[in-house]
Formats: C-alpha cells, structure tokens, sequence
C-alpha cells in the first residue's frame, strides 16, 4: 500500500537584501579616499578649481608639501604655478590655464592629456608633468576630475 505523508510550512519568501554600507557614500567620497591612499601620483580637483585630494607621490612629484596641507587650496593661483614651456618659464595666461587636462577633462566632460610644466611656490625646479584626466560624475553631473601625473625627463 502507498504511503503519502503530507508537511505544511510557511511560505519561503526572500528577503531583501540589506545595502552594503558603501552603496550609501557618494561615489566622489570614494574616489577621494582610493587617491590619499593611492601609490599612484593622482590628485582631484572640483569644479571650482579646489585641491580635495592628493597622493602622497603626488604631492612629493608637485612639491607640495604634505598631501593634507593642500587640500581646499585652489590649484591655480593657489600652491602650484603653471609655466610655459619657455626657457624662461613664464606664467600661463588664463586661456592656456583652462586648456590643462584636469581642468579640460571637467569643462569637455571628457578625458583630457597633456604636459603641464609646474613651479611651486617654493624654490625648487620646475617639473613636467604628463597629466591624464578624466572627469568623476556624480548624480549626472561632472564634480570633478581624476588625474594621473608622470615625469617627464
């Protein structure tokens, strides 16, 4: 004779999985924390033109000092000086300022490369740079750029 054995449960329903406390911090956040702790020179700015992030071999490659002491400063105008590629190093007029790859990158919306040639306030020798820039959106909206910086020797 058969045997039907019969059990009642409660339905299984999945549960919704509860967001990774990451999903919460804006992605600018993100990018700003992976750049302090990035071996790679790199630094962001935003669209004002402000410093919020530098690697440690960036800011030595810059000669800017500690990486924290420059953050909030503006770029241009600010800690860092952009010459031409002159024997005697002029500065750069505006028009030529707005054509550097991180800023280009957050104006065009689009990755930018170029050589900048930089002096810092301090004495030192000015250094060319090859700077590669690529705008961060957040929310549909450029609010930055991410470049990374290589001498040029």
């Amino acid at each position: 004779m058969a045997h039907v054995e019969l059990s009642l449960s409660g339905a299984f329903v999945p549960q919704a999985r509860t967001p990774a406390e990451v999903e919460f911090v804006p992605a600018l956040r993100r990018w700003m924390e992976s750049v302090t702790e990035a071996q790679e020179a790199c630094l962001i700015i935003d669209a004002g033109m402000r410093i919020i992030a530098v690697s440690p071999s960036g800011s030595e490659l810059l000669g800017l000092g500690r990486p924290e002491d420059v953050l909030g400063q503006p770029l241009i105008g600010g800690v860092l000086r952009l010459i031409d590629f002159t024997k005697g190093g002029s500065e750069l007029d505006i028009p030529e300022v707005e054509k550097i790859p991180p800023l280009l990158a957050i104006r065009s919306e689009r990755l930018a490369r170029g050589l900048m040639r930089v002096q810092t306030d301090g004495s030192g020798a000015p250094v060319t740079v090859d700077a590669i820039a690529t705008p961060l959106i957040d929310a549909g909206r450029v609010r930055a750029s991410l470049t990374f910086l290589s001498a040029v020797r």
